[in-house]
């Protein structure tokens, strides 16, 4: 069986199996940005404590923004004035695939693929920085909620914590405490 058959298989047993619809708007109060990485699925909120409904979750390469800022910083303003979010956690991961992306490698193996070459110049920034490698995901999520506390469509009053979580493990590592960050007023008590 095809994968997109085994998929609409298993959907037809889940709908089957489903309980009460739950409300989009997230019950914790709080937006999650982290990275694609499949050993985070199922897996992440979890080790938070953070089930179905309970949060906004972004996902990208990496948790990068550069040329994605835009899709995130939008995600996240849709996050907090639209459905309630009241802090943000970036979240990042030790073993990043991000840190060895080659530009270059990246580059052949899309025009092997067909990529046109005109399509990969177009690129702004170019390629390497378009794809917002990094060496050290800490630093990445460092950097990342720097840029978020910048960006002028993020209140000054909501959180932005960084997180670095082991995908082996499940432990989460305080990067940077954003409670320090925002004023006092809009700081959530545990």
């Amino acid at each position: 069986m095809a994968l997109l058959q085994e998929i609409l298989a298993y959907n037809e047993r889940f709908l089957a199996e489903r309980q009460r619809p739950i409300t989009k708007v997230p019950a914790k109060k709080v937006a999650v940005f982290t990275c694609m990485d499949t050993r985070l699925v199922e897996f992440l909120e979890p080790a938070m404590g953070i089930r179905r409904g309970d949060a906004k979750v972004i996902k990208n390469a990496g948790a990068t923004l550069g040329g994605s800022a835009g899709d995130v910083v939008r995600s996240l303003a849709v996050a907090i004035f639209a459905l309630g979010c009241e802090e943000v956690l970036v979240i990042g991961h030790s073993d990043c695939g991000m840190t060895r992306i080659d530009a270059d490698d990246l580059r052949r193996r899309m025009l092997a693929r067909g990529v046109p070459q005109h399509a990969i110049a177009d690129l702004q920034p170019e390629l390497g920085a378009w794809v917002c490698a990094f060496a050290d995901p800490a630093e990445n999520v460092r950097r990342v909620v720097g840029e978020l506390r910048r960006n002028p469509l993020i209140p000054s009053d909501v959180p932005i914590h960084g997180l670095l979580v082991d995908p082996a493990s499940g432990r989460l590592d305080l990067l940077v405490d954003g409670y320090g960050a925002a004023p006092p007023a809009r700081r959530r008590q545990g």
